[in-house]
């Protein structure tokens, strides 16, 4: 049965669009249909159009952009009454002891300050790209790598993604059961 499935995402620098692509790329594969909008698009659209939801946010300086918990409220309704799905995207991701939802810390924080309560959770390490960033941004990143063990070299580029763990939450998604309806 074909599914359409919106991902409303937030992201920073782009990763988390890149990992927004592929995951509809294997849900499409899946035969699924897929609608791939940023969290101010998704917040026009009538939600109810849609079978499945996922939400996906990248984290900068430990938070979440404060839009994504401003889209959750708004639309608890709407998330809670079919299949849904939240990942977060985040570099501390990379730490194999941090790259879960139950050991990523900035997952387990902003589920703390949501009432909604996602059936699938995941979290993907993002993508380190110094030059790309602002100065601000570039030494603020390299003094949080310095003191967490990661790469500090103002050239680097470095993506911790794991592309299969990706893939594996694409099919997860697609799995997951509608929910029981009620009959009056």
């Amino acid at each position: 049965m074909t599914h359409h499935t919106l991902i409303a995402y937030s992201t920073t620098d782009g990763h988390t669009r890149l990992i927004c692509d592929r995951l509809k790329f294997v849900m499409n594969a899946l035969g699924q249909r897929v609608t791939i909008a940023s969290i101010e698009q998704a917040s026009r659209v009538n939600l109810t159009q849609f079978e499945r939801i996922v939400i996906g946010a990248s984290i900068r300086y430990g938070k979440h952009q404060p839009q994504v918990a401003k889209f959750i409220a708004a639309n608890r309704a709407a998330l809670e009454s079919r299949p849904n799905a939240f990942f977060s995207v985040n570099i501390v991701a990379r730490k194999p002891n941090k790259n879960t939802p139950e050991t990523n810390p900035y997952l387990r924080k902003f589920l703390k300050q949501i009432s909604w309560k996602p059936q699938q959770l995941a979290v993907f390490a993002g993508k380190l790209d110094y030059p790309r960033y602002g100065f601000f941004d570039r030494q603020m990143i390299r003094l949080i790598m310095l003191m967490t063990q990661g790469p500090t070299d103002p050239q680097a580029v470095v993506e911790f993604t794991d592309w299969a763990t990706v893939e594996a939450f694409a099919h997860a998604v697609c799995a997951l059961p509608e929910p029981a309806r009620v009959n009056p």
